[in-house]
């Protein structure tokens, strides 16, 4: 691995790269990053970034996204059969049919989504920002939300909102039971319970607090708690314990397990920086469109 590590670092100061990681990919991913964090961290890192190459370590629609943000360099997403289930269950088609039966409504599209979708849509967020977007729009709005409607429920109840909801979710969060907090619970008394947004919304109600990933690890760092029950996938636990070794992180089932996440190898990196393979490209007539809901999301962040 290390000799792996060694033909990376010389690849990177080839192509002036750099490598940006979500905080679910392989341990060993985060560790030679430049810089991990959740989706909305790295939507502004891929803005913000003077590189010509960027290795984007995550799945397809991050990629995408960074593509669109900084359209003058090189992104390479190292597996490209990295997806996202849940981005998969809107399609362009479906969001464009769904435009022209209702012209008035507005359409805020959770960054887990392809980039043509978020060419059809207005707004797009994050769970790091949804409760801002949503709060930027006026209340006599009529929203759908997509693709996420466990996110969107989540979001109607804290807000008092009643959004719209598209039928998709993700299949990592969306299996997480309150039964499953209970039982967690019972092993681990007096550990606080964080989730993920994505959860469905009675499982949010039974744990102590739903946050981003990013939320998660900045709570986790100023929380004067010792003990934390993880409700989201498992990946993040790397970066919990290496920030807090003197804290103790329990996962809530050892299941939430994003296959997807786990594609992308340190081989892969070392390969698609040495032949700048798998660039992602977006098509032209494409990209206006859909960088619009990103920079009007990143403006209201």
């Amino acid at each position: 691995m290390s000799d792996i590590i060694e033909e990376i670092k010389y690849w990177k100061k080839q192509r002036n790269a750099v490598i940006l990681a979500h905080n679910y990919v392989r341990p060993e991913i985060q560790d030679i990053a430049d810089f991990a964090g959740d989706s909305l961290e790295l939507s502004i890192k891929a803005k913000n970034i003077k590189a010509d190459v960027i290795v984007f370590c995550g799945v397809r629609f991050m990629g995408e996204t960074g593509k669109l943000l900084s359209p003058n360099a090189i992104v390479l997403l190292p597996n490209p059969d990295a997806g996202c289930p849940m981005a998969d269950m809107a399609s362009a088609d479906a969001v464009k049919t769904y435009r022209k039966e209702h012209p008035d409504d507005i359409l805020v599209a959770y960054v887990n989504s392809t980039a043509d979708v978020k060419a059809e849509v207005d707004l797009c967020c994050t769970s790091g920002n949804a409760e801002k977007i949503i709060e930027s729009i006026p209340g006599d709005k009529t929203i759908m939300f997509l693709p996420d409607r466990n996110l969107g429920a989540n979001m109607n109840r804290k807000l008092h909102r009643s959004m719209k909801l598209w039928p998709g979710c993700c299949p990592i969060h969306d299996q997480v039971t309150p039964q499953m907090i209970q039982n967690a619970r019972k092993k681990h008394p007096g550990a606080l319970v964080l989730v993920h947004p994505e959860c469905r919304p009675e499982v949010v109600q039974t744990a102590d607090y739903a946050l981003s990933t990013g939320g998660i690890l900045k709570f986790v760092r100023e929380s004067k708690q010792n003990q934390f029950i993880i409700g989201t996938e498992e990946g993040i636990l790397h970066r919990l314990r290496k920030e807090n070794p003197n804290k103790e992180f329990f996962p809530l089932e050892p299941t939430l397990i994003c296959e997807d996440m786990k594609k992308i190898t340190l081989e892969n990196i070392r390969d698609t920086l040495r032949d700048l393979t798998n660039q992602v490209q977006i098509p032209a007539n494409q990209t206006e469109n859909a960088l619009k809901p990103i920079e009007k999301m990143l403006e209201k962040s």
